[in-house]
């Protein structure tokens, strides 16, 4: 059981003739990714690395079915894009880019859930489930950061993301499935969203977030653990300490406004419902060891 993606999952590359998915599809179909189809307007009937390139996705899909597709496709066409593979019938969607308009994520997060598909993005690495499939940036080839396990992961940051894998697995662990979910203000998925993804896998043991100030999706999750909703050990990371209020933090999710969204309210309401935080990412292993005893 998959809580994302694996080596069945059939998936399109939308913008593949990019030079970024040029060099991205290569290391996904190593990762174990099965690629059938990728989509750019205007160049149907080209090759990326013997994968067919379409015009569109419906006439992809009508080849090739599919079940997911990753878009590197630059910001301001992302609401087209994401619209175009729900039209054709795809539900689970990975959102690369960085700086897609504020009403364009609002729309796209409203499209998603009103069809019952799955989003991941937009501004995040990707997905992997290691030794089966990724989609995006994910550099899973490190074996000291990512490695088979049941850890599930989910993040809302790229680099300390890396980071804090690598404890997971210098601590003797490995991960079922990591999900990116993205530093932009309104994600395609949110924490307490994958959580119920995990809570249903019976290949995912504990689960680790990576947390950041700003919004209240840290919250959200502590309100489901007080109501039963998820029942897994979770443990975690929020970075930002010290930010101030009312400046953004590297991501444009990551403000705190009006009081709410600040590191100690996080801090607090996890850990009045058993999540264990760690204070530094070097932690997060014993921490996690800690939870699991």
């Amino acid at each position: 059981m998959s809580v994302f993606l694996d080596s069945d999952t059939r998936c399109i590359v939308q913008g593949i003739t990019g030079k970024e998915a040029g060099f991205w599809v290569g290391r996904m179909r190593e990762a174990g990714t099965t690629i059938v189809a990728g989509v750019t307007p205007g160049k149907g009937g080209a090759t990326v690395e013997g994968i067919p390139v379409y015009d569109t996705v419906k006439q992809a899909v009508e080849r090739h079915p599919a079940d997911a597709s990753v878009l590197y496709v630059p910001p301001a066409g992302n609401k087209d894009a994401v619209f175009e593979a729900l039209d054709a019938g795809i539900r689970k969607l990975v959102l690369l880019a960085d700086g897609i308009p504020l009403q364009d994520q609002m729309e796209i997060r409203s499209f998603v859930m009103h069809v019952g598909a799955k989003a991941f993005g937009a501004n995040t690495a990707g997905v992997v489930t290691p030794g089966e499939a990724m989609l995006g940036f994910v550099p899973w080839w490190l074996d000291y950061v990512y490695r088979p396990g049941d850890i599930g992961v989910m993040t809302r940051s790229g680099s300390l993301t890396n980071e804090i894998n690598s404890h997971i697995v210098a601590a003797g662990f490995g991960h079922s499935t990591c999900l990116g979910i993205g530093g932009d203000p309104v994600p395609g998925t949110r924490f307490v969203e994958a959580l119920e993804l995990f809570q249903a896998d019976r290949e995912t043991r504990a689960v680790v977030f990576v947390g950041e100030v700003g919004g209240t999706m840290e919250e959200e999750m502590a309100q489901a653990i007080e109501k039963g909703a998820f029942t897994k050990p979770l443990a975690g990371f929020i970075s930002g300490r010290t930010a101030p209020p009312g400046k953004k933090m590297g991501h444009a999710g990551a403000i705190i406004t009006g009081g709410k969204g600040t590191f100690q309210s996080k801090w607090e309401a996890l850990t009045s419902v058993g999540v264990g935080l760690a204070e530094r990412p070097s932690l997060i292993g014993h921490v996690l060891k800690e939870l699991l005893q």
